[in-house]
């Protein structure tokens, strides 16, 4: 069953001539027209394999279609939108966090009392924005995301290691950090700042698959 593969490869190749990364966007769905086939081994007729293709994985023009689309959003522009929203995250913070232990204001207080409190919660949510970032990169660059992947988690992890660096060297007060700057706290973010980048991973790979 070579032919329809070939034939929907080639056209999907016509598509995507514009794509700087076609080589991997045409490996990635080979790998996945392989499986189709696997699956399709009892079938001996081309055209109801072709129609089998097209149905589970769209057409050659509307996957081409569907990528092209694509090409306005660069991986630069990916990368420095997610740098952006870890930095306004860390900088949030920061501000929420100088304006607590500079002015005491009673509705500043609430929220800060308030948001001591889930630390847990705020953890997870932030794992879920890696997750996030992993997921979009996979989806909208596929095995070409590889590379932007890496490269915009060290950029977005900058805030998060000179946050470190400041309050382990006592450059920010830890009272500023009360009641939060636990030891057990200490040894949790240690280890939700080693597994963001598996996650990233998991959101890409998730995000690669959902791109076909």
């Amino acid at each position: 069953m070579e032919r329809p593969k070939n034939k929907f490869l080639e056209e999907l190749a016509k598509g995507l001539r514009n794509q700087t990364d076609l080589e991997n966007i045409i490996r990635e769905y080979e790998s996945h027209i392989d499986e189709i086939l696997i699956e399709s081994f009892d079938c001996q007729d081309e055209n109801a394999v072709m129609d089998r293709l097209i149905e589970r994985l769209g057409s050659p023009e509307e996957i081409a279609e569907a990528w092209n689309e694509e090409l306005s959003v660069t991986p630069s522009n990916m990368k420095w939108l997610f740098i952006l929203l870890n930095v306004l995250f860390f900088g949030g913070g920061s501000i929420l966090t100088l304006a607590h232990n500079l002015y005491q204001w009673e509705w500043l207080s609430t929220i800060w009392n308030y948001l001591t409190a889930i630390p847990t919660l705020i953890a997870f949510l932030y794992l879920f924005f890696w997750a996030l970032l992993g997921y979009e990169i996979g989806k909208g660059f596929g095995h070409g995301g590889r590379a932007l992947l890496r490269k915009t988690f060290l950029l977005s992890l900058i805030p998060n290691l000179l946050l470190m660096i400041l309050t382990v060297f006592h450059i920010i007060p830890h009272s500023w950090f009360a009641p939060l700057l636990t030891k057990t706290f200490i040894i949790a973010c240690i280890f939700f700042t080693i597994i963001l980048y598996p996650v990233s991973w998991i959101g890409y790979r998730w995000g690669r698959k959902a791109s076909i």
